[in-house]
């Protein structure tokens, strides 16, 4: 059996900034061809993570290897290696976009041809213009393709979204798939967690300078007690006592809208809880408009095992 090698080994990271605690004992792995994700409120590390492992940071204690090389001692071939994403204001304002590829391709040792690269992001079009002649999606293409120039073996991507409307989000997504189907792996942050579930092939939940839960997405979800939610919509409102001393349920709220009353339960068995559901609603004679079952998400395990929202 072949064992391949982690792309990234973190061993006890901590980073303190005098009283500031950044980083609290992280450890973790990347494994070759992931997409990795790093979610996690303002303050909660991400940056501090990153760019340690990116070699522009050194831990106060710990190690981190990259690409099987320790960062902190090797920086600068760790960086020849690696892709990192820059915000677009951080380019040169007076060059064309081609210009800026060659200019940074001729930083490394081997470089991406910049005509080719343009085109997997539907700019070769484009290639004559500069940054402030392009639309923030286009702007954003720009910096996936501008942390490809060294045709690196792992990419960094910083909220590659962010600011995005929904339709160029998810063209983004799709750029991001085709850079690790080129065969490069990718480490990303972001605030999106609908994102997250999409791309990520795991997830570390970060929180106050730690790794509160790492997982896929879907084992993450499956860690919840009740992981599911029953949502009824009836002409009466229920009586939640006996919602709440169904076996399983774990949580229920009743609203009145427009189309009625809505109740919502969180639930381990969905399918035993949503028929029992039902049953209430007949026998309270209230008729039931709708019902549906959904699973729960990423959102949901993030105030599971954090207390706060992702923003918070």
């Amino acid at each position: 059996m072949t064992v391949t090698a982690s792309v990234i080994d973190a061993h006890g990271l901590v980073k303190r900034y005098d009283d500031l605690l950044a980083l609290k004992e992280v450890s973790f792995t990347v494994q070759p061809g992931e997409i990795f994700g790093i979610l996690g409120p303002n303050g909660a590390g991400k940056t501090t993570l990153v760019e340690i492992l990116e070699g522009l940071t050194t831990p106060t204690e710990g190690t981190a290897s990259v690409l099987g090389i320790e960062v902190t001692r090797h920086p600068v071939e760790v960086k020849a290696r690696i892709g990192v994403q820059l915000q677009a204001s951080s380019y040169h304002q007076y060059l064309t976009l081609r210009e800026i590829l060659e200019l940074f391709g001729s930083f490394y040792p081997r470089h991406a041809d910049p005509m080719e690269l343009l085109r997997t992001v539907h700019l070769e079009d484009r290639a004559n213009d500069r940054i402030k002649q392009l639309s923030g999606g286009m702007q954003q293409r720009f910096s996936i393709v501008a942390a490809l120039v060294n045709q690196p073996d792992l990419v960094f991507f910083d909220e590659p979204t962010a600011g995005l409307d929904p339709d160029a989000r998810r063209d983004l997504w799709d750029i991001v798939r085709g850079v690790r189907d080129s065969g490069a792996t990718v480490v990303m942050t972001t605030h999106y967690m609908e994102e997250a579930e999409s791309l990520c092939d795991r997830v570390a939940f970060m929180n106050a300078g730690e790794i509160a839960a790492l997982d896929t997405p879907s084992g993450l979800v499956r860690r919840l007690n009740a992981p599911y939610r029953v949502r009824v919509t009836t002409s009466e409102p229920l009586d939640e006592v006996p919602l709440r001393s169904l076996a399983g349920v774990s949580e229920v709220t009743q609203t009145q809208t427009a189309d009625g009353y809505v109740a919502e339960l969180r639930a381990s068995d969905a399918p035993r809880i949503a028929a029992a559901v039902a049953s209430l609603a007949t026998n309270r004679a209230a008729l039931v408009h709708d019902l549906v079952i959904l699973p729960a998400t990423l959102e949901d395990v993030f105030l599971a095992v954090t207390g706060r929202g992702l923003h918070g």
